[in-house]
């Protein structure tokens, strides 16, 4: 792992303020180690020659002020450190769900959600350690060591090159420890990842687990992984205190070799007594930032490794939409489509195509749906019909021509949802508002309405997964959800993925009908099906290369 990742400032603006005003803290705060060394030598020097501490005010007052001004100086690191640290977590943690919605679920299926949750979650958590504690030393011993060094070149130009000598040393030592540490550190929060992935695969099948009697098995699973957790995080902290305990003894054998010298040289009566006594006074607060750059590293090491992993995704985000900027040939085919793509209000596809490697999955896909009308996209199983919204969605990778009223659909003035409904544990009323701007309760209850779950109390919990509710409800309970954000946010357009795939007829008639209601009210409907009873109600039907109308 590199001392400091460049690409923190890249992605975090926050970052750059902290890194300007931790220099000026470092400059302040070398002052003032400067100013306390020459002030605790002067007086030294002064009462063991008898002078008055009148006399010896002006040191007196310096000696005080560089204490408070070092106090304060690293009192203001921990906060501007952990205020930083929340800055740069909050823009991280919006990128990288910004990077997820961009790459879409097509290209992280490679990524298992708790791996994203880790990272978006505790793993940047971590980062406290870093800004708050490892980055100020690293930043002093940038600053503060060379300058130091100066300091003791100007009182006794020997000592300033004896730790000059010494001083690399360390930067060694923290180099093979950092190689040690850095394998040790990956493995383990590999093995954090794999314990979130194991808990989250257990609660996820609990249902299934306690319906076969074999919930009792996972507990050894379980207990196995956070085993291998703990005896990795064991290692890590032996690493530690190992590494901790080297670059002290390298400290410690520096500062005595200038001690070493001095001594001799006071006793020859080559050196006089202020000099080295401020050289000593300066010699361990030279290797002090050095040694503690060493020592924080460990505490660093677990929010980087999440760091660099939510670097991975943004700049795969990036990538990809560097990718799907258009060429020349892209261009003109665009423009192409343009042309033909009729100027009315409404969703506009004109061809559209998705393929995944060498396969094609969606070829040339035409497709108009007007405001105030339910269309219905059709085909035979596996022709591709959820991959068409994937791309509509932007979660498949697509070329072609989508228009929404004229301009290019967003994903801002969609409101949707899947074939699989994702509820979380909670009440109701979160469940339905989830990722809404504000709650109105009048307006969950007119979703709840719309769906044919009226009758559902808002404040009812449901457990992980959305246990609790049937496949039915769970199913309309997703699609209130998205007519929430519909109604809420105001919104043209509403995508639907086999909305009534578990409902029984009844069920179904029902929520065609509501759905002919938003569309009555000027927007556009467009739903996933291939039962027959809901194709016969809807007002359009698209199928994959053929376009027709009820």
């Amino acid at each position: 792992m590199r001392p400091f990742d460049p690409r923190l400032l890249r992605f975090a603006r926050s970052a750059r303020l902290l890194l300007v005003s931790g220099m000026l803290i470092g400059v302040v705060q070398t002052a003032a180690i400067v100013g306390f060394a020459w002030a605790l030598a002067g007086l030294v020097t002064g009462f063991i020659e008898g002078r008055h501490a009148f006399e010896l005010r002006g040191l007196i007052a310096l000696f005080a002020a560089s204490v408070v001004v070092r106090a304060l100086a690293a009192w203001l690191w921990e906060l501007t450190g952990l205020a930083g640290a929340a800055r740069v977590r909050q823009e991280l943690r919006k990128q990288v769900l910004a990077a997820a919605a961009s790459l879409g679920p097509d290209r992280l299926r490679d990524r298992s959600s708790t791996e994203l949750a880790t990272v978006a979650g505790p793993g940047l958590d971590s980062l406290d350690g870093y800004f708050a504690r490892y980055l100020p030393q690293l930043l002093l011993a940038g600053i503060a060591t060379p300058l130091l060094v100066v300091a003791m070149w100007s009182a006794d130009p020997l000592s300033a090159v004896i730790v000059a000598l010494a001083l690399p040393l360390i930067p060694v030592f923290m180099v093979l420890i950092g190689l040690a540490t850095s394998a040790v550190q990956r493995r383990q929060w590999e093995a954090l990842q794999e314990l979130a992935r194991a808990f989250l695969e257990v609660v996820g099948g609990l249902a299934t687990l306690i319906l076969h009697g074999r919930q009792h098995r996972q507990v050894t699973r379980l207990r196995a992984v956070t085993h291998d957790y703990r005896r990795r995080t064991m290692r890590v902290l032996r690493v530690t205190f190992l590494s901790g305990f080297v670059l002290e003894l390298a400290g410690s054998l520096s500062v005595a070799l200038v001690a070493v010298t001095a001594g001799l040289r006071l006793v020859d009566g080559t050196m006089d007594f202020l000099p080295a006594l401020f050289v000593l006074v300066l010699a361990p607060e030279v290797f002090l930032p050095v040694r503690n750059v060493g020592a924080q590293f460990h505490a660093s090491a677990d929010g980087m490794a999440a760091a660099e992993s939510a670097f991975a995704i943004i700049e795969e985000a990036a990538d990809h939409r560097a990718q799907s900027e258009p060429g020349d040939t892209d261009a003109a085919r665009v423009d192409s489509l343009s042309a033909a793509a009729p100027a009315a209000a409404g969703l506009h596809v004109r061809g559209l195509t998705v393929q995944r490697g060498d396969q094609r999955i969606v070829d040339a896909f035409d497709m108009d749906a007007a405001r105030g009308q339910v269309s219905l996209i059709a085909g035979e199983s596996g022709a591709g019909k959820s991959t068409v919204l994937d791309a509509l969605l932007g979660f498949a990778p697509a070329s072609g021509l989508v228009l929404l009223d004229g301009a290019p659909l967003t994903l801002d003035r969609i409101a949707w949802a899947g074939q699989r409904p994702q509820l979380v544990a909670g009440p109701i009323i979160d469940n339905v508002t989830l990722g809404a701007r504000r709650i109105d309760t009048s307006l969950v209850q007119r979703c709840l309405a719309l769906t044919g779950l009226a009758g559902l109390p808002l404040e009812r919990t449901l457990g992980p997964g959305g246990s609790g509710l049937s496949g039915g409800q769970a199913q309309r309970l997703a699609v209130a959800r998205a007519c929430y954000r519909l109604l809420e946010r105001d919104l043209p357009l509403l995508l639907l993925d086999e909305p009534s795939s578990a409902l029984d007829e009844a069920a179904e008639t029902a929520l065609i009908s509501s759905l002919r209601e938003l569309a009555a009210e000027g927007r556009i409907v467009v739903v996933v099906a291939h039962r027959e009873s809901v194709l016969r109600r809807a007002d359009a039907v698209v199928r994959v290369g053929a376009l027709e109308h009820v």
